[in-house]
């Protein structure tokens, strides 16, 4: 089975093919989430069937988050495609996530909170992952905002 995993809520925007669960192509790009899926998904359709598409649903960039569940629901019901998500931290190594202002999103036990960084906090880059078999996909796709009302 291919599927794709797209990674939106940081830059640069990532974009994995999967074939059996197995990193088989990676995309890096540079630029705004709302330019670049149209683009290379009009390429990447062409050059493969595939039977899923999963992204990260929260947290992070609120309006990448947006545009990237649009434009792949959007895929997923007019090619008849499952969607799923996750959660980003799947993809850092659970380290803190660049919220708003000084704020960073943190999970812990308790779930996924926003505060300032401790000293001793270290920022990861986010990663495919060479292999998708263990990550918690879930059929919840809607996006998830963390930050409380303003």
């Amino acid at each position: 089975m291919i599927e794709v995993l797209v990674i939106s809520i940081s830059k640069p925007l990532l974009i994995g093919i999967y074939e059996n669960k197995q990193l088989i192509k990676e995309y890096k790009l540079e630029g705004k989430t709302s330019d670049l899926l149209p683009s290379l998904f009009e390429k990447i359709l062409k050059e493969y069937d595939f039977q899923r598409i999963n992204y990260v649903n929260s947290p992070g960039s609120y309006m990448a988050i947006k545009v990237a569940y649009i434009f792949l629901k959007t895929i997923c019901i007019s090619k008849n495609i499952e969607f799923q998500a996750c959660n980003g931290f799947e993809f850092n190594e659970n380290s803190p996530i660049k919220a708003l202002g000084k704020k960073y999103f943190k999970q812990d036990a308790n779930g996924i909170k926003v505060d300032f960084l401790e000293k001793d906090d270290i920022i990861r880059d986010f990663k495919l992952p060479n292999n998708i078999d263990k990550i918690n996909f879930n059929k919840q796709t809607l996006p998830i905002y963390n930050l409380p009302a303003v």
